[in-house]
C-alpha cells in the first residue's frame, strides 16, 4: 500500500471539505459555545481526515483499519453534535442537514473501504 497517496483518497478529501463547512457553520455559534459545542464539533469534524490520514500511513491493513474506524466514529460524533447544535438553534436547519447528510455518505465510503480491508471471517 503506497502511505504517502492519503491526498488522493476521496474518503481523505471529502472529510477535509466536511471540516471546512463546519468551521464555517460553526463561526456563528453563541460566543459561550466557543470551549462547548463549537470545540467540540471542530474536533471531531478535524478528527476524520487525521485519522484517515495517520491510519494511511501505518505499515498494514490492519493498521489502516483501525484508524478507519476512529474516523467512522468521530463522524457519528460529529452527527450526534450537529443535531444537537441544530436543535438548540446554534445552527440553521438549512446549514445543518447537509452537514449530516455529507457525514453519512463519508461513513458508507470508509465502511465500503473497511469492508475491502478485513478479511471475510
Amino acid at each position: 500500500m503506497d502511505t504517502q497517496r492519503f491526498r488522493d483518497l476521496q474518503v481523505w478529501q471529502r472529510p477535509m471539505t466536511l471540516a471546512r463547512t463546519v468551521y464555517k457553520v460553526t463561526e456563528g455559534f453563541p460566543r459561550d459555545e466557543l470551549f462547548g459545542l463549537k470545540s467540540q464539533i471542530r474536533r471531531a469534524a478535524v478528527s476524520v481526515p487525521s485519522n484517515i490520514a495517520e491510519g494511511r500511513g501505518r505499515a498494514t491493513d490492519k493498521s489502516f483499519a483501525m484508524f478507519l474506524g476512529q474516523a467512522r466514529g468521530s463522524l457519528y460524533e460529529l452527527q450526534t453534535q450537529i443535531e444537537l447544535a441544530r436543535d438548540l438553534g446554534f445552527a440553521a436547519q438549512d446549514r445543518a442537514n447537509p452537514i449530516l447528510t455529507e457525514a453519512a455518505e463519508i461513513a458508507a465510503m470508509i465502511h465500503g473501504l473497511l469492508a475491502k480491508l478485513r478479511p471475510p471471517r
